[in-house]
């Protein structure tokens, strides 16, 4: 197979899987600094999916440093303003976003995968410059590795980020997170996320339902 009949599956198997029914899932984030323990927390959050640009999150409880639930909801925040207003396309593995380049075949948790560069044309904080492994029969992204493109803030000197991806009851999405930050003054910090529940709009409405961001919470 061709390395462009390779993008232009990747770009296609993108666009099939883009959810179209509302869903929900409750994530654990964890907080930690290489050199602080004072810093550790841990933070559950609910986040309401509604496709095609709306998205709304709560924070459901959280405990050790209140640094963590501050960095949760900016984190949040942001992911709620890139999923609005078509702010999303700006974010997909495509020619559009990125220039790539072939490194090889390789083999992700027993699945075969071609891994491709990634080079952001564009220098944007949602932007990753590294690299993408994509399954070798159904085209999905299955993780994403690199250095984001641009930092958000002057704090921070870089920001080392890995995403990983699987389905969920028919829905292809983002499972886990590892964002490793080198913090100005402090050091090294490390934000993590993963799963801990999925339902569909159809198994979340006869719970109690997700309510928008709740700032004073």
């Amino acid at each position: 197979m061709s390395f462009n009949s390779i993008i232009d599956a990747l770009e296609r198997q993108q666009s099939v899987v883009r959810p179209q029914a509302s869903y929900q899932v409750i994530r654990e984030y964890r907080l930690s600094g290489a050199n602080d323990s004072s810093t550790n927390s841990h933070v559950i959050a609910e986040l309401d999916f509604r496709p095609p640009a709306s998205t709304n999150y709560r924070i459901q409880n959280w405990s050790g440093s209140s640094r963590g639930q501050q960095v949760v909801r900016r984190v949040l925040d942001h992911e709620v303003e890139a999923t609005s207003n078509g702010k999303q396309t700006r974010t997909v593995i495509n020619r559009e976003n990125y220039d790539f380049n072939y490194i090889g075949e390789v083999v992700l948790d027993g699945r075969p995968c071609h891994l491709l560069g990634l080079r952001p044309k564009r220098k944007e904080k949602d932007l990753i410059s590294g690299e993408v492994w994509v399954d070798k029969h159904s085209f999905l992204v299955r993780q994403i590795d690199g250095e984001i493109a641009k930092t958000p803030s002057w704090w921070l000197r870089k920001v080392r980020i890995k995403l990983t991806f699987a389905d969920r009851d028919g829905t292809w999405l983002q499972t886990g997170m590892e964002a490793v930050a080198d913090v100005r003054i402090i050091g090294l910090h490390t934000l993590t996320s993963r799963i801990l529940d999925y339902r569909r709009a159809e198994v979340a409405s006869t719970g109690t339902p997700i309510r928008s961001a709740d700032r004073k919470q």
